[in-house]
């Protein structure tokens, strides 16, 4: 089950996809993993021995208070995923359960791919240290199975960090057929988001 749409997916061809998907589509022991840290993840033996890949990225978006507020209000608006090739509607409540669409477009058709969050974390410890993410799952329908965590953390030095952490594998015959090229888009997509939170920081500033 693929589902695809030959213009930009609306949003009822997004609810339609939603009530299609079902439940999560990896191994519910994994389910949150994406909380823990890069190197957690990296030790996990089950992880790597059931056939999934990690992606990582971490920038710097500045330094600041001000700076880590404005990172924050734009994952909670989906500005991390205002590509022309790839979004969530952002009117899409950030919250446990919350089931939503990734639109990627894909040569000719658009595909879209369900998840569902998993959890919302936010911190905030002595010395100004604070954080807020959220990792959300794969559902049936999507062309990977595994979890992604959005998240941007001010540390002990007041820098602030954008980082995205995914493990995932093929759950469908076109994603193996098509694994070199998903790894690529994967990175890609990471640069991306990368970029357009680096962007936000610095257009809000001015």
């Amino acid at each position: 089950m693929v589902f695809l749409s030959w213009g930009r997916p609306s949003p009822q061809d997004q609810k339609a996809c939603i009530k299609k998907s079902g439940t999560f589509n990896y191994d519910i022991k994994y389910k949150g993993a994406t909380a823990k840290s890069l190197s957690s993840l990296e030790q996990n033996e089950g992880l790597s021995k059931d056939g999934f890949l990690l992606n990582n990225k971490r920038v710097l978006l500045g330094s600041g208070v001000e700076t880590f507020e404005k990172s924050k209000a734009a994952l909670k608006s989906w500005s991390h995923l205002g590509l022309d090739w790839a979004f969530v509607d952002p009117k899409t409540t950030i919250k446990e359960g919350e089931k939503f669409c990734v639109c990627v477009k894909e040569l000719l058709p658009w595909v879209m791919m369900p998840l569902q969050v998993v959890y919302v974390n936010e911190s905030r410890k002595r010395k100004g240290v604070a954080s807020f993410g959220f990792g959300s799952g794969t559902l049936h329908g999507h062309l990977l199975a595994g979890e992604e965590r959005f998240s941007v953390e001010i540390d002990e030095k007041n820098e602030v960090w954008y980082e995205v952490l995914s493990f995932s594998k093929p759950a469908h015959a076109l994603s193996v057929l098509a694994l070199p090229y998903v790894k690529l888009r994967q990175n890609y997509f990471a640069h991306e988001s990368a970029k357009l939170m680096q962007n936000h920081v610095t257009t809000t500033s001015k």
